[in-house]
């Protein structure tokens, strides 16, 4: 019987489905605090500017500089991971969290600001990638979707936090506040994670059983426990050698890289988080006055909340590849009607209004698919012995473009035109629906031992 079979069968005396939803939720802070310090920034950056006499040069390095540090923690903590363990590793990244958010709220010149501020990209990026790897290897097949998409969650949370918090700080210049404040979900991940046990799929791989056995009768109780154990087991005696980053460019591991970087990027390519950064900017431009475009700003911002809560009811029951078609299509159009509105000169009384619609429904159907899977099919295509090297590879990438678009951006919007930037958004997007279509495998409902075998089935052919 496999995973899934087992799964499927009437359940006898299950495990403790608050534990699953436990490891979920107090991992995935990692993801609150992923999105308030990317967040976070847009409003202190009003007074850090004043404070420190910051022209716009040094705007954006302190701005970009917690991109360069998510690049860094990317790369760096898939391997660490796979060494010491996904719950150890998770931990570290709270207490770097926690560093950078003191040394923010306390920092006496712009230098030590950017130091922080690399800092707490370190831990972003080390929690982009060891978030969603922790909660999938935990998860029961049925609902990892569901529960990896937690992560994307937060994030939204964390960055609607960011802007009420930049709210209420606003009227004394209280920047040092809207950094120091990380420390509070910093110390509550970093004591959770104490109270959480490690992956069984990590144990097995390090040759603790019995430890592994444990924890799988605590998620999943006795009967499931026992399955899914042995297909661990299975999985890991089919690898012939120690595995090793050169693993990652072996043909059959190729497919699951492709889909895995390729909606990354593409993702990141199709401008999302440049619209969400450069909100009141594109509202201001259509006449929209700052006290509305910021209003409008709040708005958007509970609009990918509300979404990925939908996403997440979604992935599991829809799967994966056909939400990224949807979502794919609904932006290509929004972003395509909205650099038509942007087009005239001068622009019609209506335009505000109408860049507004266009842009929640970029937002919506973003959240709802691309947002939610981003996370949720690397953390589940990549075999267990490189699953944190290849993890860390994907996200390097992701952070790589979200660093590119974001820096050209502002070049873009005022060198091409309002109309043509997103109108190549737009192309974007439309590629991106056709790489879901030819290049995104479905994983819905299927065990991560049942998605690995499926891979290597296709070593012979591929080789």
């Amino acid at each position: 019987m496999s995973t899934q079979q087992a799964h499927q069968q009437p359940a006898g005396k299950e495990g403790s489905r608050a534990l699953v939803y436990a490891v979920s939720i107090i991992a995935a802070l990692g993801g609150l605090l992923f999105g308030y310090d990317t967040g976070v920034i847009s409003g202190a950056l009003l007074f850090i500017g004043d404070e420190f006499h910051l022209d716009p040069l040094s705007e954006g390095v302190v701005v970009s500089s917690l991109l360069i540090g998510a690049m860094a923690g990317a790369i760096a903590c898939g391997p660490l991971a796979d060494k010491i363990g996904r719950r150890l590793s998770i931990t570290g990244a709270a207490t770097i969290f926690a560093i950078g958010a003191v040394v923010a709220a306390l920092a006496p010149s712009v230098g030590t600001l950017i130091t922080a501020r690399v800092i707490l990209g370190i831990a972003v990026g080390a929690a982009s990638v060891l978030v969603p790897l922790f909660i999938a290897e935990a998860a029961p097949p049925a609902t990892r979707g569901k529960l990896v998409s937690f992560n994307q969650l937060m994030i939204t949370i964390g960055i609607l936090v960011a802007y009420l918090t930049n709210a209420a700080f606003a009227y004394d210049g209280g920047w040092r506040w809207m950094f120091g404040l990380a420390l509070i979900p910093s110390a509550a991940l970093g004591i959770g994670m104490l109270f959480l046990p490690e992956t069984p799929r990590w144990l097995v791989e390090k040759g603790r059983i019995e430890e592994a056995k444990a924890v799988l009768l605590r998620l999943r109780g006795p009967r499931i426990a026992a399955v899914e154990l042995a297909d661990i087991q299975q999985t890991k005696s089919a690898e012939q050698h120690k595995s090793t980053l050169r693993d990652l460019a072996k043909p059959w591991v190729r497919p699951a890289l492709i889909a895995g970087i390729g909606v990354s990027v593409i993702g990141q390519a199709s401008g999302i988080n440049t619209v969400i950064y450069y909100a009141p900017t594109i509202f201001n431009a259509t006449g929209l006055g700052p006290a509305a475009a910021i209003l409008a700003t709040a708005g958007v911002g509970a609009v990918n909340v509300v979404m990925t809560l939908v996403g997440m009811s979604l992935v599991d029951r829809v799967g994966r590849r056909l939400l990224l078609m949807i979502g794919f299509a609904i932006m290509t159009v929004s972003l395509l009607v909205l650099g038509l509105v942007l087009l005239p000169n001068p622009l019609p009384a209506s335009a505000g209004w109408i860049a507004i619609i266009c842009v929640a429904v970029y937002i919506a159907a973003f959240a709802v698919s691309v947002g939610v899977v981003v996370f949720v099919l690397p953390s589940e295509l990549y075999p267990l012995s490189i699953r944190g090297s290849a993890m860390s590879a994907t996200l390097l990438c992701n952070w790589g473009m979200n660093f590119v678009v974001s820096l050209t951006f502002l070049s873009l919007f005022n060198g091409l035109g309002k109309s043509p930037v997103f109108w190549l958004y737009a192309v974007v997007c439309a590629l991106g629906w056709l790489f879901a279509v030819k290049l995104v495998p479905e994983t819905k409902g299927r065990s991560l031992e049942e998605i690995e075998s499926w891979l290597r089935s296709k070593e012979n052919t591929a080789s």
